[in-house]
């Protein structure tokens, strides 16, 4: 079997099914834990060597998944990276406890230090180490694809730039200068992401959760659970909107209870996919109202019972990312047999109930 043409086939059927406008159905990624996967390596600057092993016997026990699975998953070299990147571009210290993920501490703390931070030069700012690892990783492998570092939103960089309380406040009373911030933000996101995907491409997997996508950018969006619908609408969408528009599109993942924005994300210009973490009882009403839009990969399965009717247990204008958690290899073969089976993979049948 020719693995490299496996999984060019695996990255057409994304291609096609992220597309805007295209047919409902569903792709699935079977969730088998590996003993022999490399336990992973803490995610510091001075470990980057260690970084880069870790990076590459990943890639390879996932490549030896995908020549006996016959699920959607696309092996990639997993950068691992925190949220702390480039809010510590920015000058913030980081927090590195020895057996979590690191995290920056605030910056400033009032408007008027705003005007004072400069954007970093790429080239000599904290982020190039990412791009001295990643050269590393593509030199062995030109034809593997990355998954993206962890991008988050503008404005939750800015969060973690600006001390969270002062922060808040400032939305209120200084929001020029929260704009201001966010603005320069973008600018050093920008710079990153132009010289990444000019490196390694536009094809690669989400930070989080791990899809696949050939253009447009993912990124994490999670303050929006603390602010107000008008907020979103001020503040986080036109930054959200200007990423899309400048990379052809956006996959957006929410940690927080975002069931009031639920409106807001669907302005956001060129959504490609949503995963929505909570509020998890709400799942089953999250795939019927963004059940016509985007690609839906959200935290709760809504699907139960025998693997088989999982699909049609979906809205049938959907288009979701099923996963499914598995035991052992016999049970990983049996489902992605039992779902590569369905219909072409199409969904069957919608949810019942109305949406609020």
């Amino acid at each position: 079997m020719d693995l490299q043409a496996t999984i060019r086939k695996r990255q057409q059927r994304w291609e096609r099914f992220v597309k805007p406008g295209a047919a409902p159905g569903f792709m699935f990624m079977v969730r088998c834990n590996d003993p022999e996967m490399p336990p992973k390596v803490a995610q510091w600057p001075s470990l980057r060597k260690e970084r880069v092993e870790w990076i590459w016997k990943t890639y390879q026990r996932q490549r030896d998944g995908a020549a006996w699975l016959e699920d959607d998953f696309i092996p990639h070299l997993n950068m691992l990276t925190g949220t702390e990147i480039f809010a510590e571009a920015f000058g913030c210290q980081v927090h590195r406890p020895p057996d979590n993920m690191p995290f920056a501490l605030p910056l400033i703390r009032t408007a008027p230090e705003v005007a004072g931070l400069q954007v970093p030069e790429l080239s000599t700012s904290t982020l190039a180490y990412l791009f001295d690892m990643a050269d590393e990783l593509h030199r062995r492998d030109p034809d593997a694809v990355f998954r993206l570092i962890d991008v988050q939103s503008p404005m939750d960089i800015a969060a973690l730039i600006w001390e969270k309380e002062s922060f808040f406040l400032a939305l209120v009373k200084e929001p020029e200068a929260v704009k201001e911030l966010a603005a320069k933000v973008r600018q050093l996101m920008i710079a990153f992401l132009d010289e990444w995907f000019r490196r390694y491409g536009t094809r690669y997997v989400a930070h989080f959760p791990d899809y696949f996508m050939t253009s447009g950018v993912t990124l994490s969006e999670d303050e929006v659970g603390t602010v107000s619908p008008d907020m979103v609408e001020e503040f986080f969408l036109p930054e959200l909107a200007a990423l899309s528009n400048r990379y052809g599109g956006l996959g957006v993942h929410c940690c927080a209870n975002s069931r009031h924005q639920w409106a807001n994300f669907k302005k956001i210009p060129g959504l490609r996919v949503l995963n929505i973490i909570q509020p998890l009882e709400l799942t089953q009403e999250a795939f019927r109202f963004f059940a016509d839009g985007p690609v839906q990969m959200h935290w709760a399965p809504v699907a139960s019972g025998p693997i088989e009717t999982w699909p049609g247990q979906y809205p049938a204008q959907a288009r979701v990312i099923i996963e499914v958690p598995v035991n052992t290899k016999a049970e990983a073969v049996a489902a992605a047999n039992t779902l590569n089976g369905l219909n072409s993979r199409k969904l069957h049948s919608p949810l019942t109930g109305d949406v609020a």
